[in-house]
């Protein structure tokens, strides 16, 4: 029998994907009007900008983005194409490679983000400091749960209080 996910709970989730969904429609909006690449791109580059010299796995970028390491790879060849990035093979993995950013794809991002930075503005700008910082924990709080290995079959001692370190939330990556 599957467990029960409680309404509130189950509504939560509901309004999470259903806000995702919107505030990316409207970023995508915005970018197409402004005849700017797509969000993905943009996500691609600065994951890629934010790494160690400026350069990530190809397996990496997929895992921090949530996309398919397949879809990842015809993503970064597009990228590529645009010269925003270019591979460079890695020296212990023949198979791998990274994707770099390039002086394009920085100056890319540059012209992207006032774009992006005004819808956020008008989304989340109107958040409180407070409702912002309550809203991100709460958010890391579901990243944390998400990221950790699945649950033993309950056991005596396996589900504990909210304060118990079995189910207190590790810190998961910080994401600008």
């Amino acid at each position: 029998m599957a467990p029960r996910v409680p309404a509130p709970q189950l509504a939560a989730w509901r309004a999470l994907l259903e806000a995702h969904a919107a505030v990316v429609a409207r970023v995508e909006r915005a970018l197409t009007a402004a005849d700017l690449p797509p969000l993905a791109w943009y996500d691609v580059l600065w994951v890629v900008r934010e790494s160690p010299r400026r350069r990530a796995r190809l397996g990496e970028l997929a895992s921090k983005l949530t996309i398919s390491r397949g879809g990842m790879t015809k993503l970064v060849d597009r990228l590529e194409e645009a010269g925003l990035l270019r591979r460079e093979p890695t020296p212990d993995d023949r198979r791998g490679s990274y994707a770099v950013l390039t002086a394009a794809g920085e100056m890319t991002l540059k012209r992207m983000w006032p774009t992006y930075a005004g819808v956020l503005a008008e989304v989340v700008g109107p958040l409180s400091a407070s409702e912002a910082n309550t809203l991100r924990r709460l958010l890391r709080e579901i990243e944390a749960r998400g990221t950790a290995p699945p649950a033993q079959a309950a056991s005596p001692g396996a589900v504990g209080s909210r304060g118990s370190p079995r189910s207190r939330p590790r810190r998961g990556r910080a994401r600008a």
